[in-house]
């Protein structure tokens, strides 16, 4: 472990993702998912905002690959599997969502900065409003599965929930952390 000033360097990466997960609702998830990040983003809002978008968008696709194995699988009776393809198309629309988020961010330039961040709050509070509707596909359902389901779909919303935040504090910067991409 290298030493800067009396700090060892995960000391101080550990500082930069604290710092960041501050605007989060689910901080110790944010901290979890994103220290990896800690290095290269350090006090860059921009590469916060871009990890959390980046991460959970990974966790989506993990999330509907799981799904689309399970569907596949005969644990479900006929509504339950009406609600986990329903379930299935709501992630697609997060994914979608989530990676036009991604494109807006590695984009972002001064001009039309107000308007692209305009853009990726949106998708990504499209992509929450999503998740939101998977889970309500499954309120009266009960079952081993679902619960897997249930607890998949919630961590999702909880990593979305952190980066429309770390979004959020990008544009409220005004343009003015695009000097440190």
């Amino acid at each position: 472990m290298t030493k800067c000033g009396g700090y060892s360097m995960s000391s101080i990466g550990d500082s930069y993702v604290r710092d960041a997960c501050r605007v989060t609702r689910y901080r110790k998830l944010c901290i979890r998912s994103l220290r990896s990040f800690s290095n290269s983003a350090r006090r860059s809002p921009r590469r916060w905002a871009l990890a959390a978008v980046f991460v959970t968008m990974n966790e989506a696709k993990n999330v509907s690959r799981l799904l689309n194995t399970m569907k596949e699988q005969a644990f479900f009776r006929r509504r339950q599997r009406i609600a986990l393809s329903d379930c299935i198309e709501c992630l697609r629309d997060t994914t979608d969502s989530l990676y036009d988020s991604l494109g807006e961010l590695r984009t972002l330039d001064a001009r039309t900065f107000n308007l692209q961040m305009g853009n990726v709050e949106t998708w990504v509070s499209a992509a929450l409003s999503d998740e939101d509707s998977c889970l309500d596909g499954f309120n009266a359902r009960r079952g081993k599965h679902v619960m897997v389901i249930h607890n998949k779909v919630v961590k999702l919303t909880h990593l979305t929930s952190n980066a429309l935040a770390l979004v959020s504090k990008l544009a409220s910067y005004r343009g003015g952390s695009l000097s440190s991409p």
